[in-house]
């Protein structure tokens, strides 16, 4: 008796082609989208802080720099519309301060950057004890501002000061306005060398050693590679640097404060103390919102003209 043999059913290959089921499409669909939202859930905290510290007070010191505002109870808060910005432009302390504050910044940030690239430069260099002198360098950044401030107070003094000491003479640098702010951008720059020069070794670190081995091999001297190859490769550090250093300028406050006391006769002021003396002494938080408004449109255009400039430079 022969025993037939089933002949086995021939099964289609599945096609490397061939679409989903309708359930798969749903899931590749439901992990597409979450896949396009979750780097918005990690930068939902940043942005809420950003609302809640930043932009939100803004928008509070704008709407209270249209009123005659007081925080002391009872006072009535009077809308006065553009009166306090009208103030401002008349204001000829407040001219002053924004002097003093641009005398300020045509001083430290030069200087700053100019002598922080130099420590970058000596400070990228194979020399013994590296290290330690980039720790000694960047003490005074993460030095408190009153300690320093009081330093440079002794160290200025007018009798027993270091300064005059050193220089053999009596000159009473903190009781002229311009010996005082000659006194305060040192302390400037001396504070913010460190911080800048570290930024620019950054990307000194950055720049390949075979440019400068090329170069040197075509007779290219020191000065050449460092116009030619040095800083168009720090030109973005360059800018980093120069944009926080000019909103740093903006800013200074408690060295004035302490060394100065904003004297001789409102003579050092500068647009914080003004601020800070208008809201808190005077209670005057209308002004003072009005005059902390201006600095900011102040500083964000110049952050957007340095930031132009340099983009046109690179064309």
């Amino acid at each position: 008796m022969k025993t037939r043999t089933p002949t086995p059913v021939a099964t289609a290959p599945a096609s490397a082609g061939a679409s989903p089921t309708p359930a798969a499409s749903r899931s590749v669909r439901r992990t597409g989208g979450a896949g396009r939202l979750a780097p918005y859930g990690f930068l939902l905290p940043a942005y809420a802080l950003f609302v809640l510290a930043v932009l939100y007070p803004i928008l509070i010191t704008a709407q209270i720099s249209l009123y005659r505002w007081s925080p002391l109870p009872g006072a009535v808060q009077t809308f006065v519309g553009l009166d306090n910005y009208t103030r401002a432009l008349q204001d000829s302390h407040f001219w002053l301060s924004m002097v003093n504050v641009a005398v300020y910044l045509l001083v430290t940030v030069p200087g700053q950057v100019v002598i922080g690239l130099f420590v970058a430069l000596l400070l990228n260099r194979k020399l013994p004890g590296r290290t330690v002198f980039r720790v000694l360098f960047y003490l005074p950044v993460v030095t408190s501002w009153v300690v320093v401030s009081l330093l440079f107070r002794y160290l200025f003094t007018t009798e027993g000061g270091l300064v005059n000491w050193a220089l053999g003479t009596d000159i009473a640098w903190l009781d002229n306005r311009w010996t005082a702010l000659a006194a305060l951008c040192a302390l400037g720059i001396w504070k913010g060398i460190g911080w800048t020069a570290v930024i620019l070794l950054a990307g000194l670190q950055g720049i390949s050693e075979d440019l400068h081995e090329a170069a040197s091999l075509d007779g290219a001297g020191r000065l050449r590679r460092l116009w030619h190859i040095t800083l168009p490769g720090l030109r973005r550090n360059l800018l980093f640097v120069t944009v926080l250093l000019v909103i740093g300028s903006f800013q200074v406050f408690i060295s004035v404060l302490l060394m100065t006391s904003r004297g001789p006769a409102g003579q050092t002021e500068v647009p914080l103390t003004y601020v800070y003396q208008q809201a808190f002494e005077f209670l005057d938080f209308g002004y003072g919102s009005a005059l902390a408004l201006i600095m900011t449109v102040l500083v964000l255009v110049l952050s957007i003209v340095q930031t132009v400039f340099v983009n046109q430079v690179e064309k």
